[in-house]
């Protein structure tokens, strides 16, 4: 599965979750599932417990989250 059809599998609608992206339209947002991955739990444990996601779907999440982090320059403030 390629970038671009794994990025289109994150959803923003403004109906659902306060418009944060989501996947594939649920209402599990791409933070809450960050979330759980970063707690401990690991994908295969999240799609036994969440049975309308599917493997692709974390995948797109991690890369979703490379996207936003490839950030070009960071200045810190200083206090």
């Amino acid at each position: 599965m390629n970038d671009q059809t794994l990025l289109n599998r994150i959803t923003i609608n403004p109906d659902i979750s306060f418009g944060k992206p989501t996947i594939r339209g649920l209402r599990y947002s791409v933070e809450w599932l960050l979330e759980l991955l970063s707690s401990g739990m690991n994908a295969d444990e999240i799609l036994a417990d969440y049975e309308d996601l599917q493997k692709e779907d974390i995948q797109a999440v991690f890369l979703y989250a490379a996207r936003l982090s490839q950030v070009k320059r960071m200045s810190l403030a200083v206090a």
